[in-house]
């Protein structure tokens, strides 16, 4: 009888859990800026004007190079890689700030900045995530990716492209639960 009871309260806990997403993990990844989203962050660098927003300024709306997490400082041989990749393009063709950029040489500093945020969410039966026999993640967020090119101070170029409504679903099912990746592992010592 006192076995009979603990089947059935496995069996009544079991069921309360198949459908419970509450016990699923959930995850947010966030590059840290003072933005707070996608369109936030562009507004903000599209207030710089090339040949008249001061360093000084581009810091005062949230871009600054010190302080500011997740900035990569682009070498110049990388600047013109990244702003005239193509040999054939004649100099006077380019943007008045990635020409002036280039002609500056070393005296030119480009930074991109990265920033955003995304939520991951499991979604789906419990058991069957737990077994790793299907996975539902949904990721909500956005990303945005600034590049500004500085000389003596200035603010030569800016740019700016990214993500502004990442909304993805990532569905992955595994027939043999748990021993899929064991299997996927002997066939790469059978090799």
């Amino acid at each position: 009888m006192k076995q009979l009871c603990l089947r059935v309260l496995i069996l009544v806990t079991a069921l309360g859990l198949a459908g419970c997403t509450a016990l699923l993990p959930s995850s947010s990844a966030v590059s840290p800026s003072s933005f707070d989203s996608f369109e936030a962050a562009q507004a903000a660098l599209e207030k710089t004007v090339p040949y008249k927003t001061t360093l000084e300024e581009l810091k005062a709306l949230g871009f600054d190079p010190q302080a500011s997490a997740n900035v990569t400082v682009i070498p110049y041989p990388e600047i013109v890689s990244r702003l005239a990749p193509y040999s054939g393009v004649a100099l006077d063709a380019l943007d008045p700030g990635v020409r002036d950029c280039i002609l500056a040489q070393t005296q030119c500093k480009a930074y991109v900045y990265r920033f955003g945020r995304v939520d991951r969410q499991r979604d789906g039966n419990f058991f069957l995530d737990f077994f790793n026999i299907k996975r539902d993640v949904q990721m909500n967020g956005w990303r945005f990716e600034g590049l500004v090119v500085v000389r003596n101070g200035i603010v030569l170029f800016r740019n700016s492209a990214g993500e502004s409504k990442l909304n993805t679903f990532e569905k992955t099912t595994n027939p043999l639960g748990p021993f899929q990746r064991s299997g996927e592992s002997s066939d790469l010592l059978l090799r």
